[in-house]
């Protein structure tokens, strides 16, 4: 007879709230995942695979240092005989299939529904000037090379066929005060209208009114300004470069900071008239200058334009400070992408691929969950502990907290959050590193023919 975990939804319910059903119960609050999976409307069938074991099972092999189905198969079986349930067929074909019966819009409300709880209980002490802000820049991640992928996610033209990598596109919205992932938008590379900025007017309508973003050159467009002013959205971006800049014009501020006009240009041919017309022919931004005393950065100057027009409440010094916190976010996805490693993907198929992308986000918020309460009890903001230091101390806790009981559980708990806080992120103003390697990479040739080509050349059959 086929073994189950889980008989009934109301048990499923009642193991989230008083037990430690699943690895990962603590960070994922039993709370948002009922509300979930009520607004999903999910149906439980007696087998082993279901939504929430699936799901967890799905965390830990992202979590893991080794990626593949076989090591998360063989971590539940290990915490399935821990808890006295019986263990699961080794053969990792039925949880693969249950990966692809896993609605992706469940994993996406859980990632939405951890960071607005997140930014919710974040403490004032975080925010900018009473504030949130939120950071926005965008990344791609590569896949295994197979028709399915390439169908969805093509690889670059630059490439030749049978050598490059599908990739995808990504722009992801995080939190300058907590660090979660609020939303992401994804998509592929082809070029017009799959760019960053494209994949942003996807995420204009999910952010709250009153919030402040803060982004790059490339996001700083007339027509993405006023998507964000007609939500009551402020922006601080940095000037795009074709923007020519005179501060000779416009209400002067102070040195080199005003305020000027921006009229609206012609219509791209993305925008369809209707939207064209109901953009504002006009909009006031303020635009300045600030040097960079720091050593080693890239720039000596950054002009800026924001719609923070009042200068005694947002100085220009204050602006120039906040741009410089938007590093913030590359580090972010520097954890997402290498720490985690999802710069290379490893699903076969397109449906997976997405899937997989928003597991490694939910995984990315589960890790920021555990740095806020350890930040707090520490009397130190989530932005001073380290993301890589968090995410070793769950790995070496959490099998431990597998197999103790409640109350062993419990300090286990308390000293994990200890743990965390104790490994800070090091405040090394004026730090320069060279942008280099120093180990050499080893010695192999480039295969710049398909593969099976190379292979009858060795075999002399070409």
């Amino acid at each position: 007879m086929t073994q189950h975990i889980f008989p009934r939804v109301d048990e499923q319910a009642n193991a989230l709230r008083n037990a430690a059903t699943l690895p990962y119960h603590d960070l994922l609050d039993g709370e948002v995942v009922e509300s979930a999976l009520a607004e999903e409307n999910l149906k439980f069938r007696v087998r082993v695979y279901t939504p929430l074991v699936t799901l967890w099972t799905f965390l830990t092999q992202i979590l893991d240092s080794d990626h593949s189905c076989r090591k998360a198969v063989s971590s539940l079986n290990a915490f399935l005989i821990c808890q006295g349930q019986p263990s699961v067929s080794p053969d990792t074909s039925n949880y693969c299939k249950a990966r692809l019966r896993l609605p992706l819009s469940f994993i996406i409300r859980l990632v939405r529904k951890i960071a607005e709880l997140l930014e919710q209980n974040a403490s004032s002490e975080w925010l900018w000037k009473g504030r949130s802000v939120l950071m926005v820049d965008g990344s791609t991640a590569s896949m295994p090379d197979t028709p399915e992928n390439q169908r969805v996610y093509p690889q670059p033209v630059s490439q030749k066929p049978s050598v490059g990598y599908p990739l995808a596109r990504f722009v992801t919205i995080i939190s300058l005060a907590t660090g979660a992932v609020l939303d992401l938008a994804l998509g592929p590379c082809l070029g017009k209208e799959t760019g960053e900025t494209g994949l942003l007017r996807n995420l204009v309508k999910g952010m709250k009114a009153g919030s402040i973003l803060l982004g790059d050159r490339s996001f700083g467009s007339y027509f993405g300004i006023a998507a964000l002013l007609e939500r009551g959205i402020d922006g601080v971006f940095r000037m795009h470069q074709r923007r020519k800049v005179d501060f000779r014009r416009g209400r002067c501020l102070g040195i080199t900071d005003h305020i000027v006009i921006w009229q609206k240009p012609a219509r791209p041919k993305w925008m369809d008239e209707a939207t064209y017309a109901q953009m504002p022919d006009e909009m006031r931004v303020r635009e300045l200058r600030f040097r960079v005393e720091q050593p080693g950065y890239r720039v000596d100057e950054i002009v800026l334009a924001t719609t923070l027009l009042d200068p005694i409440v947002y100085s220009k010094e204050d602006l120039a400070d906040l741009f410089l916190k938007r590093w913030n976010i590359e580090l972010d996805l520097r954890s997402i992408k290498i720490v985690m490693q999802m710069d290379v993907l490893r699903c076969k198929s397109p449906d997976l691929v997405d899937k997989e992308i928003w597991v490694h986000m939910l995984a990315y918020n589960i890790i920021r969950r555990l740095m806020v309460p350890a930040a707090a009890k520490a009397g130190a903001e989530p932005r001073e502990l380290s993301f890589k230091g968090t995410l070793q101390a769950l790995t070496a806790f959490r099998d431990a907290m597998r197999m103790a009981g409640p109350v062993l559980r419990a300090e286990l708990w308390q000293e994990m959050l200890v743990t965390i806080a104790y490994d800070r992120v090091g405040d090394r103003p004026g730090r320069v590193e060279p942008r280099a390697k120093k180990r050499r990479p080893k010695q192999y040739d480039l295969l710049n023919c398909p593969r099976d080509e190379a292979r009858n050349r060795l075999l002399g059959l070409a």
